[in-house]
């Protein structure tokens, strides 16, 4: 398949990219990694005049942490996501999700923020994400501006951003490093994720009880779960936490599965993730 015609721009500075989507608007797209785009191109599910590759653009492609968070360069790969020391020490649960994603040749050109802009609502970063209680950084040739990631998803393929932005970091929390449990259900190892579950939980110690069930796969963009979290808080029961979870959604079923099928899979896929947070916090070794 070959996709529609367009005209190609290779900016090599962030400001140039954001004068083209300033004059282009609603006519252009972003290209990074191109793991999303190429596909939807090539099958005409995307019809834009003008592709802006960011893919060389320095400065895009940095890890750096501060006191409570771990910002992400847009252009930073799910690859390195994987691999980076400070992901696994301050991100763990970014680092397990990381290499979930597809195979690692799509893991190496795939980024962080072409994968949040493009919100797929079964995607892996936009429901850690959620746990993590992030943000996501915008740029435009008018200013910046950070959106709660509570915000930022709107629906299938729809965010907060605006045509003339671009997303230029995402912003992790890392107070949830030790205490994190992640699963989802692939049909095959590489698909796509059928139901992503994301939990992470404070410390025993903090009187504050916080807790986070991500989902992705159980509506039309990632969502948290705010009966399974008070059933995690309440009781520290990952049962009590899956079947709230179950119950809390109906999920439009498909080609992959059934509605009563999902909500099994949202069940099975909470126990595993909350069951592992639990166990971190206990101090042990979850089994896997």
């Amino acid at each position: 398949m070959k996709p529609p015609k367009f005209r190609y721009h290779a900016p090599s500075s962030l400001d140039e990219a954001l004068d083209l989507l300033a004059t282009y608007g609603d006519d252009a797209v972003v290209l990074s990694g191109g793991q999303s785009l190429i596909p939807m191109l090539n099958l005409r599910l995307a019809r834009p005049a003008e592709v802006v590759d960011i893919a060389r653009i320095d400065g895009l492609g940095y890890v750096e942490a501060g006191e409570c968070s771990v910002s992400v360069g847009a252009l930073v790969t799910h690859r390195k996501m994987e691999t980076d020391p400070e992901v696994a020490r301050l991100l763990p649960m970014a680092r397990e999700a990381a290499g979930l994603i597809g195979f690692r040749a799509i893991r190496n050109r795939g980024t962080v923020g072409g994968s949040v802009a493009h919100a797929d609502p079964s995607a892996e970063w936009p429901a850690v994400l959620l746990a993590l209680d992030g943000s996501v950084e915008m740029r435009s040739s008018s200013g910046v501006r950070q959106v709660d990631a509570s915000d930022f998803f709107k629906s299938v393929f729809t965010t907060a951003r605006r045509p003339d932005e671009i997303v230029s970091s995402v912003r992790f929390g890392s107070r949830f490093a030790g205490n994190w449990g992640f699963s989802e259900f692939q049909r095959r190892t590489g698909d796509f994720a059928v139901v992503v579950a994301a939990v992470a939980c404070a410390d025993s110690s903090d009187r504050s009880g916080e807790t986070r069930v991500a989902l992705a796969g159980v509506a039309d963009r990632p969502v948290r779960c705010a009966e399974a979290e008070a059933a995690l808080a309440d009781a520290s029961d990952p049962r009590a936490a899956a079947e709230a979870a179950r119950d809390a959604f109906d999920p439009a079923g498909d080609a992959h599965g059934s509605t009563a099928y999902r909500k099994q899979l949202v069940y099975a896929q909470v126990l595993r993730a909350a069951t592992q947070a639990l166990t971190r916090r206990a101090g042990r070794r979850p089994d896997g």
